[in-house]
């Protein structure tokens, strides 16, 4: 993942822009990331679990823009009415609901080869991020979504919305995250207002060591380190 952000003056912020490289256990989203200083030097090894909304960069390439949303626990408080014990009533029919939708769907529009939807969350807005998705007309295979953010200011209890417009390549007919171009909304003035990541070199290796994923054995592997 590249990372690349201006100042406010529009000028290169090179302080924050630089390249990671990650590797990730789709299982459980337990990942292993690597800063790289000047095209060279490495960072320390640094454990992840890539999640939206979190005061970190964006995750590996395949996260999952469609989880559902989480489930709420709603306890009983109170002691409920006692069933009545006459006989059942007859059945005469039954309907089954089968899950909830998370989105309705506002508009649709064709553009060339693809569809342009665009959507609204019917609960859970942070969490059910997606607002533009745009599909192969005959494939419905994404190519672009627009999703919200937050970027949170660190040493702070700031906290800004952004709008990420994420597109969508396919590799080994896995869908894939090539670039994000995010931009810092709610008023938000400084630094870093406009920022773009850059996916590249994505593969899919048929396994990985276990040790990448558990953070306690790094200092133990370090001459086993990728880079």
């Amino acid at each position: 993942m590249e990372r690349k952000e201006d100042t406010e003056q529009g000028f290169p912020d090179y302080a924050d822009s630089y390249k990671e490289h990650i590797w990730v256990r789709s299982l459980d989203r337990a990942a292993l990331s690597r800063r790289v200083y000047r095209s060279i030097n490495r960072g320390e090894l640094t454990f992840e679990r890539p999640a939206f909304n979190e005061s970190r960069d964006p995750g590996p390439p395949t996260a999952d823009l469609f989880e559902p949303a989480p489930a709420h626990s709603n306890p009983i408080s109170f002691v409920p009415t006692p069933e009545p014990t006459n006989e059942p009533l007859r059945v005469i029919g039954s309907v089954a609901a089968v899950g909830e939708f998370d989105y309705r769907v506002i508009s649709v529009e064709p553009v060339g080869d693809q569809l342009h939807l665009k959507v609204e969350p019917t609960r859970d807005p942070d969490r059910n991020r997606l607002r533009e998705i745009w599909v192969d007309t005959q494939t419905l295979e994404l190519r672009k979504i627009v999703a919200t953010d937050k970027l949170f200011i660190l040493g702070t209890s700031d906290v800004y919305g952004v709008t990420f417009t994420i597109t969508i390549g396919s590799l080994q007919g896995i869908p894939v995250v090539t670039s994000i171009h995010g931009v810092v909304g709610d008023g938000y003035q400084g630094d870093g207002s406009v920022v773009d990541y850059t996916f590249t070199d994505i593969s899919f290796p048929t396994t990985l060591p276990d040790w990448y994923f558990d953070a306690k054995t790094y200092a133990d592997h370090q001459k086993d380190a990728p880079s």
